[in-house]
Order: C-alpha cells, then sequence, then structure tokens
C-alpha cells in the first residue's frame, strides 16, 4: 500500500505538477491567495532548490495609494489584477527572463482572482501564452461592482506603477 505525501495529503503540493515544471527549466512567476492577500514570486528553480528573486504582495499597494478603507480588500480582483501588474514591471525593470505562470493548487475558474493576476502580468508587457476569454470583464477588474465606484483609484495606483 503507497502512502500519500503529507503535502499532497494537506492540499498543498501537486508532485505530478510540479516535476513537469520544473523539467521545463523556466523561471516561474508564483500566484498564492491567503485569506487577506495575494502573493506572488519570481522563482527561480536550480535543481530542486527553488529560489525567489522578486517577491511582491498586495500589502504593497498601499505604498501607491490603496485606500485604507478598502484595507479588508486587498484580495479582490482589482488587487490581483494590480500585484500581477506591479511584480510583471519588476520583472521586466530586472530585465529577467519571461516566466511561466504557477497556479498551485488553486482551482482554474475562469474570470477568477487567478486570472485577474495573470492579466496583470500581460497587460505589464510579459509575454505570457494566454487566452483573453478567460479574463476577467474590464469593468469586475477596474472595481466598479464593489460598493463605491473604485475606477479612479484603480487608474491613480496603476498609473504609479507605471511610472516607477
Amino acid at each position: 500500500m503507497k502512502s500519500i505525501k503529507r503535502r499532497r495529503q494537506e492540499n498543498k503540493t501537486d508532485y505530478q505538477k510540479r516535476m513537469r515544471i520544473l523539467k521545463g527549466n523556466l523561471p516561474r512567476v508564483v500566484f498564492r491567495k491567503t485569506n487577506r492577500h495575494i502573493i506572488s514570486e519570481y522563482v527561480v528553480s536550480d535543481e530542486t532548490k527553488d529560489r525567489a528573486e522578486i517577491g511582491v504582495t498586495s500589502k504593497n499597494l498601499l505604498k501607491y495609494g490603496w485606500p485604507e478603507k478598502f484595507k479588508g480588500s486587498l484580495k479582490s480582483i482589482p488587487a490581483s489584477y494590480l500585484t500581477g501588474f506591479l511584480i510583471g514591471k519588476k520583472i521586466i525593470k530586472g530585465k529577467k527572463e519571461t516566466p511561466i505562470v504557477d497556479l498551485g493548487m488553486t482551482r482554474n475558474i475562469h474570470k477568477s482572482k487567478a486570472f485577474a493576476f495573470l492579466n496583470g502580468l500581460v497587460d505589464a508587457g510579459l509575454k505570457i501564452k494566454h487566452d483573453k476569454k478567460t479574463f476577467p470583464e474590464e469593468d469586475r477588474i477596474k472595481g466598479k461592482n464593489l460598493k463605491e465606484d473604485f475606477s479612479k483609484t484603480f487608474e491613480s495606483i496603476k498609473s504609479k506603477v507605471e511610472k516607477e
């Protein structure tokens, strides 16, 4: 009888998927969603050792003008998009190799936070294979569906990230 590895049992690691990614020998952008934030890292693998070279969380958006009253929504679709946009700009600025996206064990539901993150990476200028049909609608990305219209704040944060 074969025992299941602990990280697989805890629903943290898909070892078959990880092996396919490591055999590709490309850097990857790791997307993780917690209960409060979006976390992303630019990871380079050397044999089986992973090294994070760039790390960005949605908490970084507070420096770019994310309002304090929306601090609880740092895991929303607009926050996810802006986090992807921010790490994409940092990858380009650091002249890093174009990565592949590693969504980990998150379910690939179209028009979700993971695909908003991917949309942010693509809009930042990274050449990643994608299908535009999987991205959330522009209104949802800009936050027009939130309790208060977030689109003006969204645009100001995006322009500050672009200038940096």
